[in-house]
């Protein structure tokens, strides 16, 4: 598939950043991501700094016969620093859906932007021994944002609360709780992760999550994923994903990207 603009526009700001970046003052903490999994950290962007996440990720679902597949691009998420403890987050993607019967690709291809993505994040409670980093997170999903194949007709609302233990030096452990009402459904979905996440050196790390939902009347979905990061410096991330549904539903997650974040300029 043909790059978009919007993708040659971000590796051309990578590759520029990255040397750039380089010279930031060695004192400036590693950035902390949302991505690639689907655990929400506690952790705020530092203020005045942008954060951008982005990426890509192929899913499919197979029933019987029939095979869907999803192609999302461009799953960028803005995270400002406004306050020490609160951030401003602005996320939209790409989707275009592909349907097989028998090994069959159908005509009705549906493509499109998703709802465009409105929150916050503020932290609660910095860590202390036993008791965990504390975060709340919450967003709108708005709907006259979306192209026509992916249109709903209410307001999407999820919150969560993200907690994360330091469990040694080189291992750490993080979960969500929380709710998220949307597809035009006025039943709430019950969320929740927990992720583990170990240090292989310095730049290299490891984690396996599990995570899922539990609509109110519906049967609830249960996946996995485990994945890699690698830190190019502290302030560009690389990441790459695998998981698959333990209950019926996903077959196969495949996912990548990149997040990188953006110095104050009076630094």
């Amino acid at each position: 598939m043909k790059p978009t603009n919007s993708n040659i526009f971000l590796g051309l700001t990578f590759f520029a950043s990255t040397f750039l970046w380089s010279q930031e003052k060695k004192e400036l903490e590693p950035l902390i991501t949302d991505r690639p999994d689907q655990t929400e950290s506690p952790s705020v962007v530092p203020k005045n700094f942008l954060q951008v996440e982005t990426g890509a990720f192929y899913e499919s679902f197979k029933t019987n016969n029939i095979k869907t597949e999803d192609f999302t691009f461009n799953t960028t998420l803005l995270r400002y620093g406004l306050l020490d403890n609160l951030e401003l987050r602005l996320g939209w993607d790409f989707v275009e859906g592909k349907t097989k019967v028998n090994g069959n690709t159908l005509n009705n291809v549906s493509s499109g932007f998703n709802p465009l993505l409105l929150g916050v994040k503020t932290s609660i409670a910095k860590e202390n021994g036993c008791f965990p980093e504390i975060g709340l997170l919450g967003h709108l999903y708005l709907p006259f944002t979306a192209s026509t194949d992916y249109k709903p007709e209410t307001t999407g609302v999820d919150f969560r609360l993200a907690f994360a233990h330091t469990l040694s030096e080189n291992s750490s452990l993080s979960y969500n709780l929380g709710a998220a009402w949307g597809n035009d459904s006025p039943e709430a979905s019950y969320v929740y992760t927990i992720a583990f996440g170990q240090s292989i050196t310095n730049r290299l790390g490891a984690y396996a999550e599990l995570y899922g939902d539990m609509p109110e009347n519906s049967e609830a979905n249960h996946l996995w994923d485990a994945g890699l990061t690698y830190l190019i410096n502290n302030n560009v991330q690389l990441d790459a994903t695998v998981g698959s549904s333990i209950t019926k539903g996903q077959d196969l997650l495949i996912s990548a990207g990149i997040s990188f974040r953006i110095p104050k300029t009076n630094n």
